[in-house]
């Protein structure tokens, strides 16, 4: 059962966070043929673009890694879904803290939470997964 869910994995972290960052990238050109007000706006937020980028670059390189079986790959993939994870919970509560005051509560409330739960959730079945021995072991053969 493992051979099968080690390339799902891969597959799932290279291609989501390969649409993550080309999204991204589209964004920061778009914003920065928008004129002055958007450019100016990119260069107040280069560092946290640079940071997200840099985070989606571990889920992808680590996708990459899980799918060519390579031993780096478990720690860089388990690390980028704590980071998801912790990311995800932050930016949940912030939106609930937003919700809160807003009309609609019940609706935004109940679907950050399922938006979050399922991001979580997710991580954590990665995690378990790649620290499990059938994936130890087939990580490490290489």
């Amino acid at each position: 059962m493992q051979a099968l869910s080690l390339p799902v994995i891969g597959w799932l972290y290279t291609l989501v966070c390969g649409a993550a960052l080309l999204v991204g990238a589209h964004i920061v050109v778009g914003l920065h043929l928008q004129g002055e007000e958007a450019r100016s706006h990119l260069a107040r937020s280069v560092l946290e673009d640079f940071l997200l980028f840099g985070i989606w670059i571990l889920g992808f390189a680590g996708g990459i890694g899980v799918l060519l079986l390579k031993p780096w790959s478990r720690p860089l993939l388990e690390f980028f879904c704590w980071v998801l994870a912790v990311m995800t919970l932050f930016s949940a509560f912030l939106r609930l803290r937003q919700a809160l005051r807003g009309e609609h509560r019940v609706t935004l409330v109940l679907s950050v939470a399922l938006f979050a739960t399922s991001i979580v959730a997710l991580c954590g079945a990665t995690i378990y997964t790649l620290r499990s021995p059938d994936a130890v072991r087939a990580l490490a053969q290489y």
